[in-house]
């Protein structure tokens, strides 16, 4: 199987299976599976790069992320992302290594944070959103580009020290009472919901 068809096909298999925890996610969930099913690489062999999955496919693809919990579930560890100059999780672009979605989304915590993690294989939630920054070269310029980013949750180990990688200006503990970016409350939440530490 190509790498695209085999991460195109477990992307689609993980988000089937999940269910949204609220109308909003669910109907997420199901606009990520149409954009999967529309570029789906066994129905069209030569789709290649347009699977849905990679960064090649304009306007929108897939991204994966993972939020890192402490250990106590107290705090959360953030990237300042070099290119929008605000606090993430980390995350970012699948590749063809990438056997599967939470592959990719360990992939990017452990490159971006320097931490060797166990994440739940099961996301967490959905985003989807626009991003200026994001040109693949093709398609159409003047069309934004949106991340259908599937977010997993992560528990670092209590003496986890982390790295800032290439990709960020900062890697940072927080309370997960004092976010920096309010648009990660809700991920926040579920996430310390995940492991009753809420």
């Amino acid at each position: 199987m190509l790498s695209a068809e085999q991460l195109h096909h477990d992307a689609s298999r993980v988000l089937r299976a999940w269910t949204g925890p609220t109308p909003e996610q669910e109907r997420l969930r199901a606009r990520y599976v149409r954009h999967l099913d529309t570029h789906d690489p066994s129905a069209d062999p030569s789709a290649g790069a347009s699977s849905g999955v990679f960064r090649e496919c304009v306007p929108d693809h897939l991204t994966a992320s993972t939020l890192v919990l402490s250990h106590d579930g107290a705090r959360v560890l953030l990237t300042l992302h070099a290119k929008a100059r605000r606090w993430f999780q980390f995350g970012g672009h699948l590749e063809a290594a990438d056997p599967t979605l939470a592959d990719a989304a360990r992939r990017e915590a452990r490159e971006e944070s320097g931490l060797a993690l166990t994440l739940d294989p099961v996301p967490v939630h959905l985003n989807e959103h626009a991003v200026p920054f994001c040109r693949p070269g093709t398609g159409d310029a003047d069309r934004p580009v949106h991340h259908l980013d599937v977010r997993f949750v992560a528990v670092a180990g209590p003496d986890a020290v982390p790295v800032v990688s290439d990709e960020s200006l900062d890697v940072r503990w927080w309370d997960a009472d004092a976010l920096p970016n309010p648009d990660l409350t809700d991920l926040v939440a579920l996430s310390r919901a995940r492991f009753g530490r809420a």
